[in-house]
């Protein structure tokens, strides 16, 4: 862990996880402002000539739409349609792009692409020298807008240059998040600090729980369609481009709606927080579906993320013994064209 984390008083819980000792850490998203180390995110860069074509042969996103404003969402497939890693996709330069997603799944994706990156004049880098900071609240843009000089995104754009980024993400609360080089965060958190409370990146991940954006973590790695966690209604699938690794199942599986499972978000009656994967069970005991992220809300409840049958009667559901009572998603079932999120500014 670096010391821009552990200096103003960050500890390490897990490998994923940092928390700091500010008390109700989810309240003071919702009442307040605050930052938080994005630990549990990693980096990986695609740099070259042929960057561009080559990631059009390998991603659901029309690559030429990340154009340093917009910022696609992104999925890297098994031929068989299977979910390697899903991503945010940057351009930071002419020829770099960048790749944001789970830390977890950043090696095994740079190892799977440098199969194909040996025809393309295009490097793949694994960015441990980059920190990743998220600010959360009404006052996170204005904040950022004084202490970056950036005006600041609206969702799934971006601003700045190459030595840095900042991203607007989906949520309750205004989210952006902050992508420098590991060496200049002390100072930047230090300024951010005197204006946000700080917390750990569970809030940052409650907050992608209530946004219903599930990022895939080694444990459903190759296991899920992306339609499974929605990523065509949140704009991570561009249906008109050409072919790319798995395209032509993602494809039949949306035009035949061959989808039997969805993402659902869900609040569990109790304190406990169910490992990645437990099982979503009826009355009976049977699996109908498996959890994908879980965090404490504001008032010490298990929200969670699960993959669910799309059955429509099925009954009293739990988890780990806790009652499961879905909640609405805040967009609809529907396919979202990246090629119209671009527009949006």
């Amino acid at each position: 862990m670096h010391d821009w984390i552990t200096a103003p008083g960050g500890r390490q819980e897990a490998e994923d996880r940092i928390a700091f000792d500010s008390p109700a850490p989810a309240r003071q998203a919702l009442d307040g402002t605050v930052v938080a180390p994005l630990v549990h995110l990693g980096v990986l860069d695609v740099i070259g000539p042929d960057a561009e074509q080559f990631l059009q042969g390998q991603t659901s996103a029309q690559v030429g739409l990340a154009d340093g404003d917009f910022a696609p969402l992104t999925v890297f497939c098994t031929p068989k349609g299977r979910m390697l890693a899903n991503a945010q996709l940057l351009r930071v330069a002419e020829e770099h792009f960048r790749l944001l997603m789970h830390r977890g799944l950043v090696p095994s994706l740079a190892e799977h692409l440098n199969k194909f990156a040996a025809f393309y004049k295009a490097d793949l880098r694994v960015r441990d020298d980059l920190a990743l900071i998220g600010l959360i609240g009404r006052e996170a843009p204005a904040l950022a807008e004084v202490r970056l000089d950036l005006a600041p995104p609206t969702v799934w754009h971006q601003r700045g240059d190459a030595d840095i980024q900042l991203l607007g993400h989906p949520g309750p609360r205004p989210r952006l998040l902050i992508c420098l080089a590991t060496k200049r965060a002390s100072a930047l958190w230090a300024r951010l600090a005197e204006q946000a409370t700080p917390v750990g990146n569970a809030v940052w991940c409650l907050q992608d729980i209530q946004a219903g954006l599930a990022w895939l973590t080694p444990a459903h790695r190759d296991a899920l369609l992306p339609q499974m966690i929605n990523w065509e209604a949140l704009g991570g699938i561009s249906f008109k481009k050409g072919c790319y690794t798995g395209q032509e199942v993602v494809a039949r599986a949306h035009f035949r709606g061959q989808v039997k499972r969805r993402l659902v978000r869900a609040q569990l009656e109790g304190g406990e927080l169910p490992p990645l994967g437990s099982p979503v069970e009826t009355a009976d005991g049977k699996a109908l579906g498996e959890v994908l992220a879980a965090e404490l809300d504001a008032y010490d409840q298990a929200e969670i993320l699960a993959v669910l049958s799309t059955k429509e009667d099925l009954g009293p559901l739990s988890v780990a013994g806790q009652r499961f009572k879905q909640l609405k998603l805040p967009y609809p079932i529907e396919r979202l064209d990246p090629e119209s999120l671009a527009a949006r500014t």
